[in-house]
């Protein structure tokens, strides 16, 4: 049993998980390092051992600080934190010296319970880009692809949140946690002050052991509130042309990178739904037998980021498109979250549906992936509605 399920208190009658992974919920405070995966949950909060920056891949410096941190007498040391959508870019990554765990959130049925209620603040909402701006470039992104330039781009745009009030933080992460506790839901330090938040639908990648599983999401629509519509839109989506190549494009991505890390691989021919609060999603679930047991987790995260989902196709020149076209530098948004041990397991999740909190301001990302099919009015209504996850949980409407 975890330190944080021998901490919990529980009535004789109680199920062993329960309370646990709340109890870790509930002890989030900013400056902490909170993750909920379908597998598990980890809070850190106390000191903790960083990851240098440098000019090794970021995989190799992980694995040095997990052996030093080994090497000073710590037990099985983890890895906890992100990384940015640019590699190549100082990572928020550390090995704390205490890490709790507990069950997964959907496994504790306290998460059912709502979370405290608070006046919502009286935000001030500044889109960058401008929706018709955005929405511009959505177009000429399509017309260069009739011309033959690229396949697809992943365009992005933002919402600067700004409250008359500090931010509470961990009100916004209990929120998102008890909205979708079988996502992956996270609170983790990017600078002094600075936190990254968010509940992302998309694991990248995992490894327990040999067994690698990869779930790429790709192709998109928004929820309806009633449900003859909801499953209507649903059932579209599986039979949408562009979104079936849009999502082919990522599923083969994904294959492609990791067919030289396994023995075997499984691929689906078709994809399946899953849903979040607020979209259906084209999902496919890659599963591989790791011929290498020294690979691990976050080498093979390595290898697929970033995916066509995030990123485009070709990826440099995808790369290019998006830095003439977003006025603004992603940082950590559409990188990666997640933890890893010294043996090489680990989960790694992209960061998506997720914001920047820094002192009163909220910075929210979303993103759409543009195809030659691509209309800029859907594409533009599409961010709006992933915008929705998080601005439920902050009071907030577009």
């Amino acid at each position: 049993m975890s330190p944080a399920s021998r901490a919990a208190t529980h009535p004789p009658t109680a199920h062993p998980a329960t309370g646990a992974a709340t109890s870790l919920l509930d002890a989030y405070a900013p400056g902490a390092r909170f993750l909920a995966t379908p597998g598990r949950t980890l809070l850190a909060d106390g000191p903790a051992r960083p990851v240098p920056h440098g000019a090794r891949p970021v995989d190799q410096r992980v694995t040095a600080a997990l052996a030093e941190a080994a090497d000073a007498g710590q037990d099985a040391p983890v890895v906890i934190g992100a990384i940015p959508f640019d590699h190549t870019a100082p990572a928020a990554l550390s090995v704390p010296e205490t890490l709790r765990t507990a069950p997964p959130l959907s496994s504790d049925p306290l998460i059912a319970l709502p979370s405290a209620s608070s006046s919502a603040p009286d935000w001030g909402i500044r889109p960058v880009p401008e929706p018709d701006v955005y929405a511009a470039g959505v177009a000429s992104a399509v017309d260069r692809m009739w011309r033959g330039e690229f396949s697809k781009v992943v365009l992005a745009r933002t919402l600067e949140l700004t409250s008359p009030a500090p931010l509470d933080v961990p009100a916004m992460l209990q929120r998102l946690a008890r909205r979708d506790p079988g996502g992956h839901t996270f609170a983790l330090p990017t600078g002094p002050g600075r936190t990254l938040i968010g509940a992302s639908p998309e694991l990248l990648v995992s490894r327990r052991g040999r067994r690698v599983v990869a779930n790429p999401l790709a192709g998109s629509t928004p929820r309806s509130d009633d449900l003859a519509e909801d499953v209507r839109r649903a059932a579209a989506l599986l039979e949408s042309a562009k979104d079936l190549h849009e999502h082919a494009v990522v599923v083969d991505a994904v294959h492609q990178a990791l067919a030289p890390y396994c023995s075997g691989m499984s691929v689906p021919p078709r994809p399946t739904l899953t849903r979040t609060a607020t979209m259906w999603h084209l999902s496919t679930t890659v599963t591989g037998t790791l011929a290498d047991p020294a690979v691990s987790a976050l080498t093979l995260a390595c290898a697929l980021h970033p995916t066509p989902a995030v990123c485009g196709t070709p990826t440099a020149k995808a790369r290019q498109v998006l830095a003439e076209t977003e006025p603004f530098d992603r940082g950590y948004f559409t990188g990666m979250v997640g933890w890893g041990d010294a043996g090489g397991d680990g989960e790694w999740v992209v960061t998506i549906r997720c914001a920047e909190a820094e002192e009163r301001t909220l910075r929210l990302y979303a993103g759409a992936g543009i195809v030659a099919a691509s209309e800029p009015a859907a594409e533009t209504a599409e961010t709006a509605a992933k915008f929705r996850t998080f601005l439920s949980a902050v009071g907030a409407a577009l």
